[in-house]
């Protein structure tokens, strides 16, 4: 072997031995970090906005990488549909997910809680009566029962607790020796929940969970929601949706006052994208809704630039947008409310009902004043072109006024007609004039003649 194959061997054995030596440290290193616990509470009724929380906390805990997730659970239930998201999540989510019931596991609580892998129960707290209830507190009808009896079994089943308990927290009318009897649903204790397998024991702490997991040195990282998301949440309390509201009516009004400002349309647009986007991420505002939503302004605006008036088209655009802003506030399924409380019903509708009644006292109070002031005469044009100083609008070399002629298009107001075979534009009062119809000038304005149907007087 040459000289110099021999120092080529000699360094290429150098560096496996270096980068073996690198690899050893770096799994030493690995070896010593804490195993990371990450923390969610479930601390309020389930909804919308919790379902959220939990999805975006367990996307964070898989980004960090953490090894245990731990729900902290205090909640006397809430939406069904929400808690059977949240479930499904616990179950499919690969690390090992803890609760700790704190206080109360009730209804979807209850659901959530047997979906982790362990449960721990604090002294004095409880877990069940997971029957579904109605907005108004009483039992929903059987086939909602029934759907909540079959999760809870599947779910039980898929973490190895007794399924018929489970379905007995929902249903009465099931009797489990020595446990239950006919007509009452099972609510367990933290020492009943432990002897019947759906507590694992009874803490009265985070770090004894953990150390019964025979995990000891261990970093602890509690989610929060971002700024983001807790303006979001702010949006969604009915008294700031009424402040956009007024904003998205006064904004539509006055650009319709001043068109080519663009200020208040702008505003406008913003309150609104502001408005629809924590409802929609929220899974409150359903897409069915935005859409009738949109379709309620096109018939405002066909009603203030196509069809003059105030009828059908203006009547019912309004009943569909104020309509749809108060079904963006609740949690129904499809105009199924059920599990609508009462209460949020009359907080959504009063919520939007200020917001338009304060826009109404924003343009008929506001209004002058804003037109006046020195900040709108920065942006609006002020000058007048007033026909004392000699200025016009009307285009026409000669004088119609009074000359007959007829409808070369159907007005709708505006269209087309002839006079002495010429063709020129013309519009009514509002009214339709169908093709062929006679009619006669009753105002000129720029290139454009007014006109109404000419009926002739009766002959004596």
């Amino acid at each position: 072997m040459s000289v110099k194959k021999k120092i080529l061997y000699l360094f290429g054995l150098c560096f496996l031995i270096a980068s073996s030596v690198l690899a050893q440290e770096k799994q030493a290193e690995n070896s010593t970090e804490k195993p990371l616990v990450f923390l969610l509470k479930i601390d309020a009724e389930i909804d919308p906005r919790m379902n959220r929380y939990v999805e975006l906390g367990l996307k964070e805990a898989t980004e960090q990488g953490a090894d245990y997730i731990l729900i902290e659970m205090d909640t006397y239930g809430g939406a069904v549909n929400d808690a059977d998201d949240i479930r499904t999540r616990i179950l499919n989510y690969p690390q090992p997910v803890l609760v700790y019931i704190n206080k109360d596991a009730a209804s979807a609580g209850a659901l959530i809680s047997i979906a982790a892998d362990s449960i721990y129960m604090a002294p004095g707290a409880s877990i069940g009566a997971a029957t579904v209830v109605t907005g108004e507190g009483v039992a929903a009808p059987d086939k909602y029962q029934s759907y909540m009896r079959s999760i809870m079994r599947s779910t039980a089943e898929a973490n190895g607790r007794d399924p018929r308990i489970a379905e007995a927290m929902v249903d009465e009318s099931l009797e489990i020796d020595s446990i239950s009897s006919i007509g009452q649903v099972i609510t367990f204790s933290t020492s009943e929940a432990i002897k019947y397998g759906f507590s694992e024991a009874k803490v009265t702490s985070i770090d004894e969970i953990m150390k019964r997991n025979n995990v000891t040195d261990y970093e602890i990282v509690t989610f929060e929601l971002g700024f983001l998301e807790k303006i979001i949440s702010l949006v969604l309390n009915p008294f700031v949706s009424s402040i956009l509201i007024l904003v998205i009516i006064g904004g539509l009004y006055f650009e319709l006052q001043t068109p080519g400002v663009g200020f208040p349309i702008l505003a406008s647009a913003i309150a609104l994208l502001i408005y629809l986007v924590p409802y929609y991420i929220h899974g409150l505002a359903s897409n069915w809704e935005i859409l009738i939503f949109i379709i309620g302004i096109v018939l405002i605006a066909l009603e203030v630039f196509v069809i003059p008036g105030f009828g059908v088209a203006g009547i019912s655009g309004l009943i569909l947008t104020i309509g749809t802003l108060i079904l963006m506030m609740l949690n129904n399924d499809k105009l199924d409310f059920t599990f609508v409380d009462a209460d949020d019903i009359i907080q959504a509708g009063a919520a939007v009902l200020a917001g338009v009644f304060g826009s109404v006292v924003l343009i008929f109070a506001g209004g002058a004043h804003f037109t006046q002031s020195k900040a709108f005469k920065k942006i609006a044009l002020q000058d007048v072109q007033d026909s004392k100083q000699g200025y016009t609008s009307n285009f026409q070399t000669e004088s119609f006024l009074g000359r007959k002629g007829f409808t070369y298009t159907v007005l709708r107001p505006s269209g087309k007609i002839v006079i002495d075979d010429n063709v020129y534009d013309a519009y009514t009062r509002g009214n339709f004039i169908e093709k062929g119809t006679e009619v006669i000038v009753i105002e000129e304005s720029g290139t454009s003649l007014k006109v109404k149907e000419f009926i002739p007087l009766p002959t004596p």
